[in-house]
């Protein structure tokens, strides 16, 4: 039986020992989602201006929902909001797909030589390349209203980092536990549905009771989150401890879920 290493050398070993493999990968992913279709790549830049501006309606038309210490614009209420939802949609659409990761490529696990541990990074480019156009359309529309923005969107790199481990390793975990039990699917599902109302997305947290504001702050999102609205909105550098404190953790956790997916493969093709 193959012995397949878990230290944190081997996790970053694999990504750059596979890096060209990855970005072909990831190409064909991002390709291949909109092949046949009669917009083509374009999904991507219409799929964000769509959501952006039905969640808009409900919550600034119908629920008449708007930023502590901001103005009565929509345009200010859809741009906070929607710098929110990147963050959310690509921590969601990892996760969403994580649990079939493995069962969707029966092909690569009987092959030996085939690095599975790649699947779930192959699976997070993906959702960053469709991140990183919803930045490109927030900071376009940005321009458009307001002008230049503020210098601390180039922090934005830096503040989507932690969330970046922090994906990885649940997609590691949710991918192995995937092969295991079926009802993963449906499990991780409702938990992103959860997350989603729970994080500080459509609704600043200030605006919560105080008894909730700290279980909200619990979130693994809602730092990020909110990090990230300040950064390209307001102009605000995160606080450097809670930046620093978040991205051990997250690493923390990609390690963790690193360890359990090389641990757990030995018995994929027993499964499936």
């Amino acid at each position: 039986m193959q012995n397949f290493s878990f230290t944190p050398k081997a996790m970053f070993n694999s990504f750059w020992i596979n890096r060209s493999l990855i970005k072909v990968l990831v190409k064909r992913e991002v390709l291949g989602r909109y092949k046949g279709s009669i917009f083509g790549i374009l999904w991507p830049f219409l799929n964000p201006i769509f959501m952006l501006i039905v969640y808009t309606f409900v919550f600034s038309v119908v629920f008449k929902a708007r930023w502590s210490g901001g103005t009565d614009s929509q345009t200010e209420f859809a741009l906070v909001l929607f710098a929110g939802l990147i963050v959310f949609n690509l921590f969601a659409e990892c996760l969403n797909r994580s649990p079939g990761l493995i069962l969707q490529n029966v092909n690569y696990v009987k092959r030996v030589i085939f690095p599975l541990e790649i699947l779930p990074i192959v699976s997070l480019g993906s959702s960053l390349f469709h991140a990183i156009i919803s930045y490109v359309i927030w900071l376009v529309a940005y321009i458009l209203f307001y002008g230049a923005p503020h210098i601390t969107v180039l922090l934005i790199p830096l503040i989507i980092l932690p969330l970046l481990f922090l994906t990885l390793g649940l997609t590691w975990i949710f991918a192995s536990l995937g092969v295991y039990l079926r009802d993963m699917t449906q499990l991780v599902g409702v938990m992103t549905t959860v997350l989603m109302f729970l994080s500080p997305i459509f609704y600043p947290v200030d605006s919560l009771p105080e008894k909730f504001q700290a279980f909200v702050s619990l979130n693994p999102l809602a730092s990020v989150i909110q990090q990230s609205r300040q950064a390209l909105f307001w102009g605000g550098a995160p606080d450097l401890f809670e930046y620093l404190t978040y991205l051990l953790g997250s690493f923390f956790i990609s390690l963790l879920g690193f360890i359990w997916f090389q641990k757990s493969r030995k018995g994929f093709a027993d499964v499936i």
